[in-house]
């Protein structure tokens, strides 16, 4: 999948993806749908954002996380 909505700007957030070289970084707006905020709610706080930009974060995040492995603890 291409990203034409992330950004990543070495000067800009530490380097962090963000949106359309916004100070938005995509973590903020995958955490936000993770702790159960709308896309309504999050456009909301975010007015410069559009829905895409919300769906592509998600996206982006899923295709991030198949490149890597985090630790995760074994429940018996």
């Amino acid at each position: 999948m291409k990203f034409t909505r992330i950004t990543v700007k070495v000067k800009q957030m530490g380097g962090m993806p963000c949106i359309r070289g916004l100070r938005i970084p995509v973590a903020t707006i995958v955490g936000m749908v993770a702790d159960g905020m709308s896309h309504e709610e999050i456009l909301k706080a975010f007015p410069d954002l559009e829905r895409e930009d919300i769906r592509e974060s998600l996206h982006y995040a899923a295709e991030a996380m198949r490149e890597r492995e985090l630790p995760l603890v074994n429940v018996a």
